[in-house]
């Protein structure tokens, strides 16, 4: 199993397996990643990265993630319509999300959109089972059963890393204490590994499934 989460300059991808065993690094590309899973060397990658892009209207499972997450819904950044991939720079992808959909771009949503197009590129509607998009804030809230603080707060990184340590055990502190990779973002790719699991056992809670207009699955599992 595989969590990936994008960091400064690439991307944290935490590998389960085999055997108790955590192993973290960071890449700049994900395409032998990609290719892992899909000659089945990897069973399931859990990604904190949108994917299945609509044309005109905002995501259900971006709105239902927010409901899932209550307090913390802040964290769940919009989803920008598939026009904007064309954009080179942030006024012309608001001015192209507002012509598909009537909104503008949030500057945090914009900063994301290189690695969102680089995503959807790499990605086929075939990878749909095995390749999944997942919140690590929704992972998170289902191990603890209740949303917790802002991981930007000492209190909030605390309890993540009890939590990751109390399911994974001794192989998450021994890669903790290697600090493979920037902790918040090492946090959050390890938790969406648990994530993979449920997916992996049928036991994942699906969030607003729609298809876009390349079949890719819009949809958020944890």
């Amino acid at each position: 199993m595989v969590g990936v989460d994008g960091c400064k300059g690439g991307w944290v991808v935490v590998t389960t397996g085999p055997g108790p065993s955590l192993a973290a690094e960071v890449v700049t590309d994900l395409i032998p990643v990609i290719e892992a899973v899909r000659r089945g060397a990897i069973d399931i990658m859990a990604i904190d990265m949108p994917i299945g892009l609509l044309d005109d209207r905002p995501r259900l499972s971006d709105r239902e993630t927010r409901v899932v997450l209550g307090p913390r819904r802040a964290s769940v950044f919009a989803t920008p319509v598939r026009a904007v991939l064309a954009a080179t720079t942030y006024r012309e992808a608001c001015d192209l999300s507002r012509q598909a959909s009537g909104r503008a771009l949030s500057k945090q949503t914009w900063y994301l959109v290189d690695r969102i197009r680089q995503l959807d590129e790499l990605l086929l509607p075939s990878d749909a089972h095995t390749i999944v998009e997942a919140h690590p804030e929704c992972a998170f809230l289902r191990l603890a059963g209740e949303t917790l603080p802002s991981k930007h707060q000492t209190e909030g990184r605390q309890l993540r890393h009890r939590l990751l340590a109390r399911h994974l055990g001794r192989p998450f502190q021994r890669l903790w204490a290697a600090a493979p990779a920037p902790p918040l973002d090492l946090l959050d790719a390890a938790v969406l590994t648990i994530t993979a699991c449920h997916v992996a056992a049928g036991t994942a809670i699906t969030l607003g499934p729609e298809i876009d207009a390349t079949g890719k699955l819009a949809q958020v599992v944890y």
